[in-house]
């Protein structure tokens, strides 16, 4: 902002008040985000998402959940140079095969831990679990937003916190035009490409 000194102190308090900006921490689950897009047929671009997140919602801080898996380093750096804080979760090799790193009570940790240090929230899942944070946040008047990742599929719970008066309720899923990750012919195994 630029001060002109010869506008009256008054002005210039006044436009200082209307350059500020709130200081709002996002909370993503991303394995929740993630399938869930992945399951609409696309992908997120992950440096697009942080962007519009900061745009948007006044996004300062944008904490990531996620399993931590040994070869995956090259996607966990891409994510902290596009600007997220990994939170990593230790996860379990199933029988079957699959890998289990659920994020729910580090995310729910996370947000009440930094609770003084934010403005307000924006919680990035559709799971249901975190009705009882976003309830609590909107109770204290620090819930921004529950962005849940696809408006066709995703816990009924959160309709209850979301009414005409505050409308904390959005979905990733309308956002594809601004955020889809598009691979460019030159890009080959781009740690974006890999399934967080």
């Amino acid at each position: 902002m630029i001060i002109d000194k010869f506008k009256p102190a008054s002005q210039i308090s006044f436009t200082k008040i209307l350059d500020k900006k709130e200081n709002n921490f996002a909370f993503i689950d991303s394995q929740n985000v993630n399938l869930s897009i992945n399951g609409l047929g696309w992908k997120i671009d992950w440096k697009k998402l942080r962007i519009y997140l900061e745009d948007k919602y006044d996004v300062t801080k944008a904490y990531i959940f996620i399993g931590y898996k040994s070869g995956n380093e090259s996607l966990y750096t891409f994510l902290q140079s596009a600007g997220y804080i990994c939170i990593f979760k230790p996860t379990l090799e199933l029988p079957d095969g699959k890998v289990k790193g659920n994020v729910d009570a580090e995310l729910v940790l996370h947000t009440m831990i930094e609770l003084n240090n934010f403005d307000k929230a924006v919680i990035a899942s559709g799971d249901g679990d975190f009705y009882c944070l976003a309830e609590y946040l909107l109770s204290k008047g620090k819930l921004k937003k529950i962005l849940a990742p696809n408006q066709a599929r995703y816990s009924s719970l959160l309709n209850k916190l979301s009414t005409p008066e505050n409308n904390v309720l959005d979905f990733i899923s309308n956002l594809r035009e601004k955020i889809e990750y598009i691979k460019t012919e030159n890009e080959k195994g781009s740690p974006r490409d890999r399934t967080l």
